[in-house]
Parts: C-alpha cells; structure tokens; sequence
C-alpha cells in the first residue's frame, strides 16, 4: 500500500485513492464530492475512458447504423449534412450500456449471441486499457491541471478483467503501485436493494467470456427456448443475480491481497471532502491494527 498510517495519508501532498465495488454502492458519489472540493481533486472516471477514448468510434457507428435505416437522415448521413454523437458525461454513460446491448429476440431489441459477445469483448479491451491508463492520468493531473490529489473511479465490472489472486496480475500490480485500492462492501440489505432495482430497470454489464457462456446456455435450458426466443430484459436479469453473488468474492479478494475495505453504509454518511478522507484515515488504522 502507498499510505501504511493514517497520518501517513493525512500528510501525504498527493493523495491518491481508487474505489471499487458494485455499482450503486457510492463508488461516483465519493469521486464527485472530491471532484468538486476545494483543495484540488482530479476525478478520473474509468467508464468515461471506456466510452469516449476507446468504445467512442462503436458507439457512435451504432447510432449511425440506427440513423440509416430512416431514409431521411440516411440521405443527410450520406452528404456529411448532419453530425451523429454520443453525449457521454460522468453522469450519463447511457450511450455505453445502449451499445452493449442485451442478448435475443431481435423483435424485443436483442442481438444475437455472437454479436453481444463480441461487443463484451471490445468492452473488456476498453476496460482493461482504460485502468492501466491511470498512472498517465495521475501525471497528467499534476503536469497539466495542476491537481495535487487523485480519485479514480471504477466501473463494477473491474473483478471481470482482472484476477485478483494472481500476484502478477498485470492491472492490479499497476493500481496497486499508484493508487490507494478501496473496497467499497455492501451487506445482504445492499445486495437485495440492488437486485430489486436492477430487475426494476434492467441496464446491460459486463461479464467473464466463460461466467457469460456458462449463465446463457444455463439460461436456454431452463427456459427451453432457441437464442431467438430469449427476452433480452428476462436474461439480463437472470444473470445480475448470479453476477453480483460472484463478484462479491473477486471483490473481497482484491481488497485482501491489494487494498482496504470500507462499509457501504459509512459511505452513505459522508457528506464533504474531510468525510472521505477521514474514511480513507479510518480504513488505514483498522488495517494497521490487523497486521
């Protein structure tokens, strides 16, 4: 770990910090509260690389590939008289989960198997790019923004493109040796909330190629029906379920072998910059303690 004390952190001119955990638990409410204190936080949102530096030309090629089928635009396409885009913020990512999309029938707005495959696989490049960026963008934020403090912000779906029990993990050795790694842990409550408002408002994710395969064949068996019959929304939701129990054990072992852990319900206390790092302070001196 970069800080071994809490005064080692509380001290530090450059503190650096990484939140990790599933989505909805205050991973991007901590980040913004630092993004916009006084004393000089640069906020760096992995799903905001994914959808603009590296899955930006898809997305908009799918919207593109929308606009064509409606012949007036089509023609406006054509002659370069209109410009498509994605307007992603770190607030709106919905223009990523759109082009991820959901597996099945096409008439409910599937995609084939294949093609959702392929576009998890471009994702987890994307993805995998995007966090072993973050040491330029630590540099980055001092050299060019004059930012003395750093917080990233990680999509849920870090525990797919990394392997947390393996030392030599390329991704989690960079995080590691450049930022403060913070598991952020739910409870049972958090898990049954965030299922209930998944099923609520289904939105596509990202999984392990072989965690993926092994839920849709799973999926077709139960249900007894061809890929073309799936409800997208109906497998979706199948597989958060499955999912955040998985996660939650790549989870924990990342926060055991690179990083801490804080609770859920603390984070949803925290209301300004000295909580967070006060949180932060905490977390050291528990891990201090254990050792």
């Amino acid at each position: 770990m970069i800080y071994d004390t809490p005064a080692a952190w509380h001290q530090s001119p450059n503190k650096r910090i990484l939140f990790f955990g599933m989505s909805g638990l205050g991973k991007t409410h901590l980040s913004n509260i630092l993004r916009h204190a006084d004393d000089g936080w640069f906020h760096y949102s992995i799903d905001y690389r994914i959808g603009t530096a590296y899955m930006g030309e898809f997305i908009a090629d799918n919207l593109k590939r929308e606009a064509m089928k409606v012949p007036f635009l089509r023609d406006l396409l054509r002659s370069d008289s209109v410009y498509i885009g994605s307007n992603i913020t770190f607030e709106n990512l919905a223009p990523l989960a759109t082009y991820l999309g959901k597996p099945g029938d096409p008439d409910k707005g599937g995609l084939s198997y294949a093609e959702y495959c392929y576009r998890q696989e471009l994702h987890h490049r994307a993805e995998r790019n995007a966090l072993l960026d973050t040491h330029h963008f630590i540099e980055r934020a001092i050299e060019l923004y004059g930012f003395d403090h750093f917080v990233c912000d990680t999509g849920g779906s870090i525990c797919e493109v990394v392997d947390p029990d393996d030392p030599n993990d390329e991704i989690l050795a960079h995080l590691h040796d450049h930022t403060q790694m913070i598991w952020i842990e739910g409870t049972p409550d958090h898990t049954e909330t965030l299922v209930k408002r998944f099923s609520a408002d289904p939105k596509p994710m990202c999984y392990r190629p072989a965690f993926l395969d092994q839920l849709w064949h799973e999926y077709l068996t139960a249900q007894d029906c061809t890929e073309a019959e799936v409800n997208p929304d109906a497998f979706i939701r199948f597989t958060y379920a499955r999912a955040i129990e998985a996660r939650q054990s790549r989870y924990a072992a990342m926060a055991r072998n690179w990083g801490l852990t804080v609770q859920a319900a603390d984070v949803a206390q925290v209301r300004d910059a000295k909580d967070v790092t006060d949180l932060v302070a905490d977390a050291l001196g528990k891990q201090a303690a254990r050792a």
